[in-house]
Order: structure tokens, then C-alpha cells, then sequence
């Protein structure tokens, strides 16, 4: 079991970490991708939902997975093949934020051993994951935790204390 560092940000309206301009483009992306399948439909109405997950599939898909607990909030992300210096979990006091990034290069090179031919192909590409997940209920940011296990992500996410609307109380002279 890897743990996975968390960047815990304490107030909703602190969006200065990098990762939050990075999902405004990629929701930007998104937002695209989605009218371009509105569009090849002949802009029939009635689809948009399933334009915006179809779409954010594309750009952004990894199986994810919610459970809401009594005390927590548990979401676990299948990442597979990426270790965890490669994941970044943004916690703030309503939502979770997870970024995975990884190049991979494939080669093919001639026949002749690897130090005497020369390379006739090679692919690189970048296999990023990006995923949002908004909360209905307040988190103890401080008290988040996440680990990468045999590439699935668990993020752990204890619930804020629900405080107690205390109302005083004057006595009737």
C-alpha cells in the first residue's frame, strides 16, 4: 500500500493550486466535445447528458467509484500502471480532486539487437486523468487521506462535524 500525498486546501473559495485552472480548461474540452456530439446529431434535443458523460468520458475517464459512509467519504479511482509519485489528490472542504498523469513511449526498432539498429518507429503518449467530484456535505480536510493499491486509488474523506445551532437562552426577569 503506496500512500498518496494530498494537497488540502481549508477554504472552497481558494483556487490559486494549479490544478483548479487545469480543470477549468479540461471542463472548457469537455463543454466542446459534448456540442460537437450534439452537433453530429443534427442538434437534436433531449441528449445532453449523455453528450457531457460521453465527452467527459473521452478526456478524462477512469472507472470511479462513490460511497458514502456514516463518518466518511470513500472514492476509489482505477488507475492502472500509475505509481504514486504520478497521482495528486486535491481536498478542499467540498470536493475531491484527482490528477494522474504518465507518458509512456512504445518502440519498434529493425531487426538487428537494440545497440546496433536504429529505431523505425516509436509512440509516445500521455495517458492524463482528471476527475472532480463534488460532495454534499463538508469534509474535515485536514483529516483526508489517500493510497494507490495495485492501481486503485482510495481517498478517504472524513466528514465535517456537524455543529449544533446553539441559540441563547436570556432569562425573564
Amino acid at each position: 500500500m503506496a500512500d498518496v500525498k494530498v494537497q488540502k486546501v481549508d477554504k472552497t473559495e481558494d483556487r490559486t493550486l494549479p490544478v483548479f485552472r487545469q480543470l477549468e480548461e479540461l471542463f472548457g474540452r469537455i463543454q466542446q466535445r459534448a456540442f460537437e456530439l450534439f452537433e453530429s446529431r443534427g442538434f437534436a434535443a433531449g441528449h445532453d447528458l449523455e453528450d457531457w458523460i460521453a465527452a467527459e468520458r473521452e478526456l478524462c475517464g477512469s472507472a470511479t467509484e462513490l460511497a458514502e459512509q456514516e463518518k466518511a467519504y470513500v472514492l476509489s479511482v482505477a488507475l492502472p500502471g500509475f505509481e504514486p509519485g504520478q497521482v495528486s489528490v486535491t481536498a478542499t472542504p467540498r470536493e475531491l480532486i484527482v490528477q494522474a498523469s504518465a507518458k509512456t513511449e512504445r518502440r519498434e526498432e529493425s531487426g538487428k539487437k537494440k545497440d546496433e539498429g536504429k529505431v523505425l518507429w516509436s509512440q509516445m503518449r500521455s495517458n492524463d486523468v482528471y476527475r472532480r467530484i463534488e460532495l454534499s456535505e463538508p469534509i474535515d480536510v485536514s483529516k483526508v487521506s489517500a493510497n494507490l493499491t495495485n492501481g486503485l486509488l482510495k481517498i478517504v474523506a472524513e466528514k465535517a462535524a456537524k455543529s449544533v445551532a446553539r441559540i441563547p437562552v436570556s432569562a425573564a426577569a
